[in-house]
């Protein structure tokens, strides 16, 4: 999908972007990225610590936001700027939602603001493990 920054309107949203998180999908990030810390690998190691299993990492949660802002952009390159902060963790098997709204347009830049958010319910609760974030992206 691409947008056309004409197309838009302030308070649009972006379309959400769910993912299941898997053990098999932390262990290649935690490969990929070189973070082999034991809380996101080890159960054991992360229930001594305080955690009922081994959690993602909050990069690997950032990272599907990154890829809900791309993929409606149209263009991993369009994301110019992502600001988050981490505010819950994310258990196995947890469905991570991530999407956003767009709060500022540039017609100068042609570059949108968005409010992004990565959300999940646990035990009848949205959590936020991602929060208080603004991403900007540059269109065409």
């Amino acid at each position: 999908m691409s947008v056309a920054f004409d197309d838009l309107e302030v308070g649009d949203e972006i379309p959400v972007l769910s993912k299941v998180v898997k053990r098999e999908d932390v262990k290649a990030y935690a490969d990929a990225s070189g973070d082999q810390n034991p809380l996101h690998q080890d159960d054991n190691f992360a229930r001594s610590v305080g955690f009922p299993g081994i959690i993602a990492h909050g990069m690997f949660t950032m990272a599907h936001l990154a890829s809900a802002i791309t993929t409606w952009a149209g263009d991993p390159a369009a994301l110019k700027r992502i600001q988050v902060q981490f505010r819950a963790v994310v258990y196995m098997d947890e469905t991570i939602e991530a999407g956003g709204t767009i709060t500022a347009l540039d017609p100068t830049t042609r570059r949108a603001t968005l409010d992004v958010w990565v959300r999940l319910e646990r035990a009848g609760e949205v959590e936020q493990p991602i929060k208080n974030a603004v991403a900007e992206v540059q269109l065409s």
